[in-house]
């Protein structure tokens, strides 16, 4: 769900004048002062407002919005020699202590202290247009003008460790330091405690879950988990926690950690190197000697942390190098992998979605570009929109800007339907969805529309955290830290709070949702937690707001489902129901029902998204209020899709069963969600007429409609009936569940379009010109047909009234042959190169099935033109004579289809002396006017027999004057053709003429070949 975007900026704190190296030059070593100035090493603060970064003399304190220096302090002569070169740096998470690391085992710190009264830079602007500014806008100017508050960095002590460092983590109370000499782990506090102790240890020998004789080489810490990983000299990974402090007891030795190991090498280039935290995912990574990742997930905190899944390395170890930084964005949908000559980006269960390794090396050297050839160092700034970079022996940051799609922040319905990205400044709304079928496969620039954030409140809000759009895409919201903003798609208008006070008074926590033209924000203040309703066509502020509903506890998540209800889940671990009263004086929430969920969601703040399913009797005829009684709620808590049933339980009420349906969930659609909207009436009303024929539309065209859809981080799964999957996933039964359609794409897929049966996605590409000197991103709409996997399975259940039903549902698509012959070719292919057992073939089905559409002779012909020979014999062994083929395609009047079938015949030595079927073909050619199909059979004949004796006989026996000489050199002159029975072109489809046999006849026929065909052809001959 992330996709690099142009190309990125360059900082550097030196003053290095760099030479580009001339063609044939060889590199020379840098001087000892060039070296110096090279990035060794980058810490992020937990804010995001603040880095550091380190060279062998110096400590530099950055900003990150903008990326400025703040403050450096370079280390002198003597310092150096009595403590060693800087090697690496830490930063506590609050960003007032900075710790560097030495080579001579010294551990220096320094504090960081902000002085909001000084001022480092003054921002100097054009303000010629002043005059348009609003008092909003001018305010915000001034204070940038006043430009950025100072920071000293003052020196606080050196630590010696005598013991030797193997590695530091700084956390909010302490540094906790692996040792070498003798292998062991130092915790020392940032202030003693209350009793003045400042400093504990304890030996990797004396604790019993690691492995003997082991030392730490690594260790990585995430604070929401309250976890650590260590990695050891052998190879090996431990998930750690440190233990609370203990009452001290003479006989028992003090226990600091405890951990579990979980990553054993099993071959050499297996052993860990590297390690990251996903938190919002409840996985950890770990990085290998042979560019690998095993990414493991962590159940519990009692050892219980089992494989996920691996992640190929995107080139070989030579080409990509030892990996050198591991690390999850800050939402955890991403993760990103810098190797010594260059990066990839993942997505959390998988899909690679960018890579370096596109690039020409040649090219990225030429213009130094060195976040192209290797990383050492990278950081996610700004909630994930940019991600910082250090390369290898260079003195420069990179800034790389990210496109992520709002799902990640915000995970609503519309999101997930329609495709929106988020960027550090800005939004791209894809607006394909509404265009005719032809031009939403386009990928068309065009077709992105682009909305820049207002300045005023990105510089007060920033980092946007999520943004929503309506279902129709009208209308977009974004929130930041604190308040709200949003913006019609029809006019390009902006609405934001004037009043600065009451936007910074509240944060959205939980989510939004556009009701029609209605947002629903769920929000936090100091007091309060509470669900906002605002209307588009008013301003932004609190006398304009139309509803406020109190909440007990904070929400987690919200969505809308069906007609007009509103479901909110809560940190109490209650999901509610609300039913939105809108009328054309006033909107109001009405609760009906409420659900507890206390010992079936054991972790609330694990729910990443919430649905629920109600039988069609209840939508149509149902009480509202209890809904909740007859819903099947669908979670998506960490990856895993859970299903809960409800079942009267007698005097006890309501019961819940609980089935996890399917793992590794990264999204998922159901389809009822979208289309329920204009088809459930409003159950409050009486029904309209016109309420009443938009249900019975919803209720008669249900194909796909129930369908449930997820990806699971290589393919997009689909169950086509989720009643069926309720059915089978109850506990009453031991019934397996449904197997899942998959459906396989070579992009990132965000959206499924069910009305044009496509997946929707998109695709990274890395842009390089000679004729520029610099790379950038750009990304590409890409579209992959979702029918032929659906109805091969539907065939493959014998159950061809509802492919049928299917396939008439988009017969009417201009793509809708090209995808009955990807069903043809897939299953061919698959019977082909492994003949199944007699009871399950499918191919017969597949042709009768085809059979029953206008397109099924052309279907053939393309099928056998875009296949090897071999493949022939199957597929004609359960068809009609070749013969009856071309007589059918005559007779229906599909001339250029049956001289398709002429090669065919040919092939299996079916045509007549003389070439009977060519002349009739060639007469009813004439009699069509059709010049350019007689022009091509004419070539055939002359492939057929050099001599022109069979062309002179057919053009006589048309009453068509016989060609000359010149002429007949002509026909025999291999050319392209730009009409007659070709079935389309390939790149490597050509093949070269031959002075006799079937070479020259598929060049008279003007048909492309397979390499396999040419192959065939050359063995067997006329």
């Amino acid at each position: 769900m992330y996709w690099p975007l142009g190309a990125p900026r360059v900082y550097a704190a030196s003053r290095r004048k760099r030479k580009i190296p001339e063609s044939g030059e060889e590199k020379e070593d840098g001087d000892a002062e060039e070296a110096a100035s090279n990035i060794l090493g980058l810490r992020l603060a937990r804010n995001g407002h603040l880095f550091v970064t380190i060279t062998e003399t110096s400590l530099t304190v950055w900003q990150t919005a903008p990326v400025v220096v703040l403050a450096s302090v370079t280390r002198s002569i003597q310092s150096l020699n009595n403590y060693g070169n800087n090697v690496s740096v830490l930063l506590r998470p609050d960003s007032s202590i900075a710790v560097v690391q030495t080579s001579l085992g010294f551990l220096i710190t320094y504090t960081i202290i902000p002085d909001p009264n000084a001022r480092v830079y003054q921002q100097l602007r054009e303000n010629g247009h002043a005059h348009r500014q609003s008092n909003l806008d001018r305010l915000a100017f001034e204070e940038e003008r006043r430009g950025f508050p100072e920071v000293n960095i003052r020196f606080r002590m050196v630590i010696k460790v005598d013991a030797g460092i193997g590695k530091v983590l700084a956390l909010d109370d302490e540094l906790v330091v692996a040792t070498e000499k003798p292998p062991a782990v130092q915790c020392i506090r940032w202030a003693p405690d209350n009793t003045g102790s400042q400093t504990s240890t304890e030996l990797l020998s004396r604790m019993s879950w690691i492995q003997k004789k082991s030392c730490v080489v690594d260790m990585v810490y995430d604070r929401a988990m309250s976890l650590a990983i260590w990695t050891t000299n052998e190879g090996r990974a431990y998930a750690v926690q440190r233990l609370s402090p203990q009452p001290k007891d003479a006989d028992a030795p003090r226990r600091l950690f405890r951990g579990y190991g979980f990553h054993t090498p099993e071959r050499d280039d297996d052993v860990a190197t590297k390690a990251s935290i996903n938190a919002r995912f409840s996985l950890l990574a770990i990085g290998c000697a042979n560019a690998e990742i095993h990414v493991y997930t962590a159940r519990d905190y009692q050892g219980s942390i089992p494989l996920s899944h691996k992640l190929e390395p995107p080139m070989s170890l030579l080409s990509t190098g030892p990996m050198s930084t591991l690390s999850y964005s800050p939402d955890g949908y991403c993760l990103f992998v810098g190797y010594e000559k260059g990066w990839a980006l993942w997505s959390v269960y998988g899909k690679i979605q960018a890579s370096s390794f596109t690039a020409d090396p040649k090219i990225s050297e030429t213009n130094g570009e060195g976040w192209l050839q290797g990383v050492q160092n990278g950081a996610w700034l700004s909630a994930g929109t940019n991600i910082l970079l250090t390369g290898q022996n260079d003195d420069r940051l990179w800034l790389m800007e990210m496109a992520k799609s709002a799902v990640t922040g915000c995970y609503c319905a519309a999101n997930v339907s329609r495709t929106v990205l988020l960027t550090n400044s800005s939004l791209m709304v894809y607006r394909g969805y509404d265009l005719p079928v032809l031009t939403t496969i386009l990928a068309d620039a065009s077709l992105w529309h682009h909305v820049q954030i207002p300045p005023t409140y990105l510089a007060n809000q920033r980092p946007i955290r999520s943004a929503v759009i309506s279902s129709d895409g009208r209308y977009v919201a974004i929130a930041g830290r604190r308040g709200l903003a949003h913006y019609s798609v029809s006019s390009g208008r902006w609405k934001t709070f004037d009043d600065m006070q009451a936007e910074n008074v509240f944060v959205v926590r939980g989510g939004m949702c556009w009701y029609q033209h209605i947002l629903i924000a769920a929000v936090e203040t100091d007091d309060y937690h509470e669900l906002r309703l605002y209307s588009r066509e008013r301003g932004l502020d609190d006398s304009s707001l139309l509803y406020v509903e109190q909440l007990p506890s904070a929400a987690i998540v919200i969505a809308l489902t069906g007609q007009d209800s509103l479901l909110v889940y809560t940190y109490q671990n209650i999901l509610y129901h609300f039913v939105i009263n809108a009328s054309s004086a006033a909107v109001s929430l009405v609760q009906v029902g409420q659900i507890a969920l206390n010992g079936i969601v054991r972790a609330p703040a694990r729910v990443r998204a919430v649905s629920w399913i109600l039988p069609d009797h209840q939508l149509r005829e149902g009480d509202p209020s209890q809904d909740v009684a007859h819903a099947s709620v669908i979670f998506l808590v960490d990856a895993k899709l859970v299903l809960l049933q409800s079942s009267n339980n007698g005097d006890r009420g309501l019961k819940y069963d609980m089935r996890v349906i399917a793992n590794n969930v990264e999204y998922f659609d159901l389809m009822r969600d979208q289309f329920s909207l204009p088809g459930t009436p409003d159950r409050s009303l009486p029904p309209s007429p016109s309420a009443e024929d938009a249900l019975d539309v919803f209720h008669t065209d249900r194909v796909l409609r129930d369908s449930l859809w997820y990806f699971d981080g290589n393919d997009m799964q689909c169950w086509m009936d989720v009643e069926d999957l309720i059915e089978s996933a109850s506990t009453s039964n031991d019934r397996e569940l449904p197997p899942t359609v998959s459906v396989s794409a070579d992009f990132y897929p965000t959206s499924v379009l069910l009305d044009k049966g496509i997946l929707l996605g998109i695709d990274a590409d890395l842009v390089q010109r000679r004729d520029v000197q610099f790379a950038f991103f750009c990304f590409s709409i890409r579209t992959q047909l979702f029918l032929p996997q659906i109805l091969r399975r539907q065939l493959a259940h014998f159950d061809e009234s509802a492919a049928s039903s299917l396939a008439h549902r988009y017969q009417a698509l201009p793509y809708f042959p090209h995808a009955l012959e990807i069903l043809l070719h897939t299953v061919l292919d698959d019977e082909v190169d492994k003949l199944p057992d007699p009871e399950q073939v499918l191919l017969p089905s597949v042709l009768s099935f085809l059979s029953s559409f206008p397109e099924y002779l052309d279907i053939l012909v393309q099928c056998t033109r875009k296949t090897e020979v071999r493949s022939w014999r199957t597929l004609f062994s359960h068809l009609p004579p070749p013969q009856k083929l071309f007589e059918q395609s005559l007779a229906k009047g599909m001339l250029k289809t049956a001289g398709g079938y002429l090669l065919v015949l040919h092939t299996f030595e079916e045509m007549n002396n003389g070439s009977e079927q060519c002349v009739r073909l060639l007469q009813r050619a004439k009699e069509a006017g059709d010049w350019d199909l007689c022009k091509e059979l004419a070539r055939f004949l002359m492939a057929l027999d050099e001599t022109g004796d069979t062309l002179r006989l057919s053009l006589a026996s048309m009453d068509l004057s016989p060609m000359t000489e010149s002429e007949s050199v002509r026909l025999k002159t291999p050319r392209p053709s730009n009409g007659g029975f070709e079935m389309g072109s390939r790149t490597n489809g050509g093949v070269s003429p031959s002075s006799t046999g079937s070479r020259s006849l598929a060049v008279g026929l003007g048909l492309g070949l397979e390499p396999g065909q040419q192959d065939y052809f050359s063995q067997h001959r006329a």
